[in-house]
């Protein structure tokens, strides 16, 4: 065996390692290359006939589930998405978006407060009541859509460095 081989089999296995953790982000490259829209919710909602056709990546807290016979919709507050493709986990939102999905999607599991990422087809909007005021809601049919756990893609799994503690 060649002097040498034993670190480069290490680097193999380190490299792979890393690319396996970061094909743990949340959506698929396959959902992601569908994406035609990069530009900000707002102009969005403030003018969904514009974008009806495109597909977008946004994310959020579910507000409400709502189980059809057919298909099921969420309801969710939009929130920027991190490096991740997790929502950020603050107040600061520009709204509310309708996903409308044609399976069934369990309230049990899709419930509200929990967080998602969604690529979906901008298919206009909807206006409802928020209260006593009218809301107008973008409605995106979903391509992918990815649930987090509690925790999940809020940091790296693993961290490398010179000192004493460790993280995992």
């Amino acid at each position: 065996m060649r002097k040498g081989s034993g670190m480069l089999t290490w680097i193999v296995c380190c490299s792979i390692t890393w690319a396996l953790c970061a094909c743990a982000a949340g959506i698929s490259n396959q959902a992601r290359s569908q994406i035609t829209y990069f530009g900000l919710f707002d102009a969005v909602q403030q003018h969904p006939e514009k974008y009806r056709g495109e597909t977008v990546m946004w994310g959020g807290r579910i507000i409400d589930t709502l189980p059809g016979p057919k298909s099921t919709e969420l309801v969710v507050l939009q929130l920027e998405l991190s490096g991740q493709d997790r929502p950020q986990d603050n107040d600061q939102s520009r709204g509310r978006f309708l996903v409308r999905s044609d399976r069934f999607l369990d309230p049990a599991v899709y419930s509200q407060g929990a967080l998602v990422t969604v690529v979906g087809t901008v298919k206009g909007d909807e206006s409802r009541a928020i209260g006593q005021m009218a809301y107008r809601y973008p409605v995106i049919d979903v391509i992918e859509i990815k649930k987090w756990q509690p925790g999940q893609g809020d940091s790296p799994r693993f961290h490398f460095g010179i000192g004493i503690g460790t993280h995992f």
